[in-house]
């Protein structure tokens, strides 16, 4: 995919499959809903989670969005990067929001606002700094 392409797709997609590094050295790999931040990927998570704590130690990761159940619909972006703690608590509530609206299309900021403000005085938001973007499209296959 075009940068134009994969930008698009980031834009248009609700969850990632996020991959930090255990302090053994073995992938650990979860499911989120994630925001962009400026065009990069943000997330934010509860400061206990493994992933928080690997993060903490190592701040590399991989981010997957795919979509396509068949072969040939099959797109997906992986990032390799790393992620950068956002410690601003204005930002942390934006890159709250950002999720929120993706977990909850169509609901109004308004209803939104008081659940991020509530979550977000136990979580911790990240924003992905990329350092190398790997994209496919099995569509123009055939």
């Amino acid at each position: 995919m075009s940068d134009d392409e994969v930008t698009a797709f980031l834009e248009g997609s609700r969850k990632l499959q996020l991959a930090t590094i255990n302090p053994d050295g073995t992938p650990h790999l979860v499911t989120m809903f994630y925001g962009l931040a400026e065009g990069r990927i943000a997330f934010w998570t509860y400061g206990k989670a493994q992933k928080a704590r690997n993060l903490s130690r190592d701040p590399r990761v991989s981010c997957l969005v795919e979509a396509g159940e068949n072969y040939d619909e099959l797109r997906g972006v992986l990032l390799y990067g790393k992620a950068e703690q956002v410690l601003e608590p204005d930002r942390v509530m934006e890159i709250g929001m950002a999720v929120a609206r993706r977990m909850t299309p169509g609901v109004p900021d308004e209803l939104l606002r008081p659940y991020v403000e509530k979550t977000g005085r136990k979580r911790l938001a990240y924003v992905v700094e990329r350092t190398k973007v790997v994209s496919w499209d099995h569509g123009r296959l055939t």
